[in-house]
């Protein structure tokens, strides 16, 4: 048989050709099958404003981060109602194959798993390690907020020391409960230094100019293709020490407006929708080709003030704001019930959360009273910032418009890129603007300091009280857990009396997708892991 089929491929005749096509044809669909399933095509509100980790954290450098950097440690994965997630009680290593911390909590030693490479092949080492501490030190940016604000550390070579070329050691000048949690933070990733040095230069010794477009980590992925607005394309990361992900590629696209997004998912033009909105999503569930993921996780959107602007200094205004919102109205007609009041500062899934302090139910005569003790009686006109394409966000501010007019709070909606709102809340440019976050490590002194503390840096509404401050600073610092949560709680407390942001919503985490692709994930940064997916 062998020799007859050799004879009939030597000859060129028609029986010959008709064979080979046939042979091609039935293999060709197979290859192309296969392609399809290695590559992901996710359609998404916006690409990430940077790659470099040093960035503020907004919701689309999260999901950068989450793919193309990798961490110290992580937690160990756990499954609930179908999806994985993370188990809070357990820690496991990543980049670090073990640690030790001492007895009294004041240091943490890493030792490094052999073998890790980035996608240029570089093997990683302490130095790797030691460059991306002291990269992130020298920004002044995310890493060293994390580093002086969570763990106190105050100067840098007191507290990062290479042991060797497997081991690094990390010393904090006082006891730190968060001393391992905080490793796993999406802003902590460990960079592939031999790779990124060679975009050095004498004017930009961090090469912050090329990391805020490419990628080099150990992470599943590195990025291949940035454009702005546009597209990113993520390629797998062959070397990945947990093994090649099943996805060799990830494109992702950027499509503004949410109905572009669900008909292209509809099409089949994209694997993946992004942020579609609660009514689209409740109008997908029951499309048999689709597959609609659901968790309630961290998330807690408000609308933010700046605290020191007039007439905001006044805490009876923004109570009163407070009291005009009409948040059933919200919940029915903008979320179709996929979502939850915030009652707390705190995210309402990690421990120390209390919702016992919550008062503000919608209240129109209370509120015109408390603008009239504050001076304002006769009202006032300010403005409230959301972003281009986030239909939510849209449809919030017309109904709060409407609500603060009837205590002549007159709203001027201003629609800006992601970009440009992220630019004017953080310099304090904006006097009231939409912000919806998480806190990544699930402890409430984490969550307090990240947005309340005066001294943080995400701190965009500069509310200040003296006694918020020394309650968390006393809970980065102590080991007793029911002062802990006593403190936390009078946190609480204090924070929904004095109201520096108009509470809103736990609108929870939902992703839409083909009915193929599985391997949905939730982590506390509300992000994609793109290593988790797959297609069936």
């Amino acid at each position: 048989m062998k020799n007859k089929l050799m004879h009939v491929f030597k000859r060129p005749t028609a029986v010959a050709l008709t064979f080979f096509s046939l042979f091609s044809m039935a293999m060709v669909p197979n290859a192309l099958a296969q392609e399809r399933n290695s590559i992901l095509v996710v359609a998404g509100p916006r690409t990430p404003e940077s790659l470099d980790q040093e960035y503020p954290p907004t919701e689309a450098t999260h999901e950068s981060k989450r793919n193309i950097y990798e961490r110290l440690l992580a937690y160990a994965p756990k499954e609930m109602d179908g999806v994985q997630t993370e188990n809070f009680d357990k820690l496991v290593g990543a980049l670090a194959e073990s640690w030790e911390v001492s007895d009294d909590m004041t240091s943490i030693v890493f030792h490094l798993r052999d073998g890790v490479k980035s996608p240029a092949g570089n093997t990683m080492t302490a130095d790797d390690v030691m460059w991306s501490f002291e990269r992130g030190w020298n920004k002044n940016a995310n890493f060293r907020w994390y580093m002086g604000q969570i763990l106190g550390i105050q100067n840098y070579n007191d507290a990062f020391e290479k042991i060797d070329d497997m081991t690094v050691k990390v010393t904090v000048p006082k006891t730190s409960p968060l001393i391992e949690r905080i490793w796993v933070n999406n802003d902590l990733g460990i960079l592939d230094a031999e790779a990124v040095k060679q975009h050095v230069t004498e004017d930009d010794p961090w090469a912050s100019s090329w990391l805020s477009t490419h990628s080099a980590s150990f992470a599943p992925y590195q990025v291949t293709k940035f454009r702005s607005g546009q597209e990113v394309v993520y390629e797998a990361n062959p070397n990945y020490y947990r093994g090649a992900p099943r996805l060799e590629k990830v494109i992702f696209r950027e499509m503004p407006t949410s109905a572009n997004r669900l008909a292209a998912l509809q099409a089949g033009a994209v694997d993946v929708a992004e942020w579609l909105s609660p009514r689209e999503l409740t109008m997908l569930e029951k499309n048999p080709q689709l597959k609609i993921w659901q968790v309630f996780g961290n998330y807690i959107q408000r609308v933010e003030m700046n605290n020191t602007t007039p007439p905001f200094d006044n805490p009876k205004v923004r109570q009163a704001l407070n009291y005009l919102v009409p948040r059933e109205d919200i919940l029915k007609a903008v979320y179709y019930g996929k979502a939850r009041q915030t009652k707390s500062p705190i995210s309402e899934i990690y421990p120390s959360y209390t919702d016992e302090y919550f008062k503000y139910e919608q209240d129109v005569e209370k509120a015109k009273q408390l603008l009239k003790e504050a001076g304002q009686e006769s009202g006032f006109k300010t403005q409230l910032g959301y972003r281009t394409g986030d239909q939510i966000e849209e449809e919030i501010a017309v109904i709060l418009k409407t609500a603060f007019a009837r205590a002549n709070v007159d709203l001027e909606l201003v629609k800006l890129p992601a970009s440009t709102l992220v630019e004017k809340y953080s310099t304090g440019t904006i006097p009231m603007y939409f912000y919806r976050d998480m806190a990544i490590v699930p402890d409430a002194a984490y969550v307090a300091n990240l947005w309340l503390n005066s001294a943080s840096l995400i701190n965009y509404p500069k509310f200040k009280s003296e006694e918020v401050d020394q309650l968390i600073n006393e809970a980065l610092s102590s080991t007793d857990e029911a002062k802990r949560d006593a403190g936390m709680k009078r946190v609480q407390q204090i924070v929904m009396d004095q109201a520096p942001w108009i509470f809103l919503m736990n609108p929870g985490y939902q992703l839409a997708t083909r009915a193929n692709v599985a391997g949905f994930s939730w982590y506390t940064p509300n992000s994609n892991s793109w290593y988790d997916f797959y297609k069936e």
